[in-house]
């Protein structure tokens, strides 16, 4: 039973924004399993309503079941009513957008962002997943776990062939990380879209774990070296709000 239910949570886990459906035969081959337990556990999901069928390729797409599922868990955040606008006034204050990165596993969730109100700006979906070595988001999180946690992202995400625009090499990256951790923020130009930054803090739980981050981003030339203790300033204060707020969440323990 429990194999059954890994496999069939495997499947699932294929679907993501880089390759967002699939034909039964196709997975099959992907996850190297038999076509006809693909079929089932794909056939089930359509039944119940997580995946859908396009009439004309076959291929099977997340359904509307995950639409209701998130709205969900963003209740169960109380992201729209209490950090929202917390994000929101940071992004006017700044003229950036701000947004909000979950640890999940060994990668980083995008949880919500508030996009500047600039016409030339930073934008990230929700739900976007990057790996936990590129970015100020991710690198801000990273940088308070444990040497052989980061070592293993490392090696896994290198493996799974994420690596950012200019990885740095793994001594670099985890002296970085230390020095960041010292720091208590960190910041990153350029690891995904050229002269983009980011200006990024931890969260943490009430148990002094890293949880989450929040961001600061932009265009580079609007944040000039002498902007940057300011804009992190407004960013802590923020980022003190939202701990508020999460520290009352049961789940956030």
């Amino acid at each position: 039973m429990l194999k059954t239910l890994d496999q069939s949570l495997a499947v699932l886990n294929k679907f993501t924004r880089e390759h967002p459906s699939w034909g039964v035969r196709e997975l099959a081959s992907e996850m190297e399993m038999s076509h006809s337990i693909v079929y089932r556990i794909l056939a089930t999901y359509h039944k119940h309503g997580f995946l859908e069928q396009d009439k004309e390729t076959r291929k099977y797409g997340l359904g509307l079941r995950f639409i209701e599922f998130g709205a969900m868990a963003g209740d169960r955040l109380g992201l729209a009513e209490r950090i929202r606008p917390i994000m929101k006034r940071l992004s006017e204050a700044t003229g950036e957008s701000v947004f909000l990165t979950w640890l999940d596993g060994r990668e980083g969730v995008c949880l919500d962002i508030y996009e500047s109100s600039q016409l030339l700006k930073y934008a990230l979906a929700v739900g976007s997943r990057t790996p936990l070595y590129a970015g100020a988001s991710n690198k801000i999180i990273m940088a308070y776990l444990t040497q052989g946690e980061q070592e293993r992202i490392i090696a896994e995400g290198l493996k799974a062939g994420k690596p950012p625009k200019s990885f740095p090499g793994k001594d670099k990256l985890l002296a970085g990380l230390q020095n960041i951790r010292q720091e208590g923020w960190a910041y990153s130009l350029g690891d995904y879209s050229d002269s983009v930054f980011g200006i990024a803090v931890p969260l943490f739980n009430r148990n002094s774990e890293v949880t989450a981050s929040l961001t600061v981003a932009g265009p580079e030339y609007r944040m000039p070296q002498e902007n940057v203790a300011h804009t992190l300033q407004l960013l802590r204060s923020a980022r003190d709000e939202v701990q508020q707020v999460l520290q009352h969440l049961l789940f956030f323990a």
